[in-house]
């Protein structure tokens, strides 16, 4: 063994700098996959580029000037705004409710845990094809339903008024059991010797769910809100197989418009839908950061 590479192993050989060798693969592959991309569409914002990379000039910021007199990129951003605005508190809710139901340790309650997370391993895509069969006002299944019941034939998907409560449903049954695993292992880390106390003092199974399990649940119900609100600012998939953003733009979000615009629309202008990408990017990293220091003061009101 040489002396250089005993030097080297002495020098990695700690706990405090050993740590650095096992994270940097995982590194390797954010920096590559992440921040390259990242670094890249800032400085495509700032050409004008199409989706051949074929470069016609240097737009400095004409891009994001431009983005606050697109009309169609307001009615997306308020489309995804929307969205996200029913879709957080609908999925959270219930995943909280179903977590505290199936939070017991029974076998029928531990088999409901299963069924409820299924669907969330389960690819958008795939659920966004079978639900459009499925809610068809032609040859679907839950139409012809509506029908025999003497209800109206809702178009679902085909309605500019239903189109986007229909596809902020499908996300929530979709994706909620994915909070609820999480939201019941912070319930199932709450000592019972509190809600015990609570029952001494004669405090029902409201007072004993608002003064004990949700405050004690804030550290998991804080991750689970800022994922799912991220998520929900970037909604894509859904859209584009059940929707397509249609009807009338009803559904069109900001991704899907980035989308239609750098691959979708001519000119494709690659340049245009990069600036947009970074104007999101800035929404969601504020929104986060706001999001995080509200429960970050909780969890310190609550110590």
């Amino acid at each position: 063994m040489t002396k250089s590479l005993k030097n080297a192993l002495r020098v990695w050989n700690r706990p405090d700098r050993a740590a650095y060798l096992f994270i940097a693969p995982a590194l390797a592959i954010l920096f590559l996959f992440t921040v390259v991309p990242l670094l890249a569409t800032l400085v495509i914002s700032t050409l004008d580029m199409d989706v051949f990379l074929q470069v016609k000039g240097f737009a400095r910021l004409d891009h994001f000037s431009a983005l606050f007199q697109d009309e169609r990129l307001l009615d997306a951003a308020l489309h995804t705004i929307y969205f996200a605005g029913v879709e957080v508190p609908l999925q959270i809710g219930l995943a909280l409710l179903t977590a505290v139901y199936v939070s017991k340790n029974t076998r029928f309650r531990k088999f409901l845990r299963s069924v409820y997370f299924v669907p969330s391993i389960c690819s958008f895509t795939a659920i966004g094809i079978i639900a459009s069969f499925l809610l068809d006002p032609q040859t679907g299944v839950y139409p012809n339903y509506l029908t025999h019941l003497g209800l109206p034939r809702l178009e679902f998907f085909r309605d500019p008024t239903w189109a986007m409560p229909s596809v902020i449903l499908l996300t929530v049954w979709r994706s909620f059991g994915y909070s609820m695993i999480i939201l019941v292992a912070g319930i199932q880390s709450i000592p019972d010797s509190y809600y015990e106390a609570a029952q001494l003092d004669g405090a029902s199974k409201a007072k004993q769910f608002f003064s004990i399990t949700v405050p004690m649940l804030m550290p998991a119900l804080s991750f689970t809100v800022i994922t799912t609100m991220i998520a929900a600012l970037q909604v894509f998939d859904q859209i584009f197989v059940t929707t397509q953003g249609g009807p009338l733009n009803k559904t069109e979000t900001i991704v899907g418009y980035i989308y239609n615009t750098g691959f979708k629309m001519a000119p494709y202008d690659l340049g245009y839908a990069s600036a947009i990408s970074v104007m999101l990017f800035i929404l969601i990293m504020a929104i986060t950061l706001v999001m995080n220091q509200y429960f970050l003061r909780k969890e310190s009101d609550m110590a």
